[in-house]
């Protein structure tokens, strides 16, 4: 699939929402049929994020914090980019749940979007950026006072306390993962989508294994995670 195109598309729809209706002209006989691939991944996205956006916030607002629940979805339409979707904050505090082209091009239907789309929601609202951040502070501070205490010089010290971040930023990553595949689940659920159809993405992804301090759980727990989830109900 041409990813400019793509990126073209989901800006015309995002117009298109706010366009008036214009007089049908005459049929100049264009061959019907099925729709581009590109067309179908851009309307696909925007049916998605006006579906899920509004269950996430609510989901977020209902969740006992006091976060911002203003979701804004983006897509970084760099052609160059991998396929991946992760969340972050914005500088004024709104959640921002980003989408690469490619991942939009490469999700097999709505259900895996859904459940995308929800699964990084779900971090946002789990508050697992700000846990993260603790945990590398942590790391850094531990790591690093080992090596000043072990009478390592300046440049030995700096080099721990960057590995020591980094080990305390995966320390905890794989369960953060789960724990946004378990609400992410149910996220989708409530939006009407099937969070079972929606996880098979990961039978289509490479599997990380369970590495030392790998950033994600192998894709049979993350499966074993939604089936839990989606069982217990909402």
């Amino acid at each position: 699939m041409r990813v400019r195109g793509l990126a073209a598309l989901l800006l015309a729809m995002a117009l298109g929402a706010c366009s008036v209706p214009v007089a049908q002209g005459p049929d100049l006989g264009l061959p019907s049929g099925p729709r581009p691939q590109a067309e179908v991944a851009a309307q696909r996205f925007v049916n998605v994020v006006k579906v899920v956006k509004p269950v996430a916030e609510r989901e977020c607002r209902q969740h006992g914090n006091r976060r911002n629940c203003n979701f804004i979805i983006a897509v970084d339409d760099r052609p160059e980019q991998p396929v991946n979707a992760f969340q972050s904050i914005d500088a004024s505090g709104r959640p921002v749940i980003v989408f690469t082209l490619s991942l939009i091009a490469d999700v097999a239907n709505e259900d895996e979007l859904a459940f995308i789309m929800s699964h990084e929601a779900a971090h946002h609202i789990l508050d697992h950026l700000s846990r993260q951040q603790v945990n590398a502070e942590a790391g850094a501070v531990i790591l690093g006072s080992l090596a000043r205490a072990s009478g390592a010089d300046i440049t030995s010290v700096e080099l721990a306390t960057r590995i020591g971040a980094t080990v305390g930023a995966r320390n905890y990553s794989k369960d953060y993962e789960l724990e946004a595949d378990a609400l992410g689940a149910q996220i989708a659920q409530r939006a009407g989508f099937d969070a079972l159809r929606g996880a098979l993405y990961f039978t289509r992804i490479p599997d990380p294994g369970d590495r030392f301090l790998g950033t994600h759980p192998p894709n049979a727990s993350r499966m074993d995670v939604v089936r839990r989830s989606v069982a217990i109900g909402f």
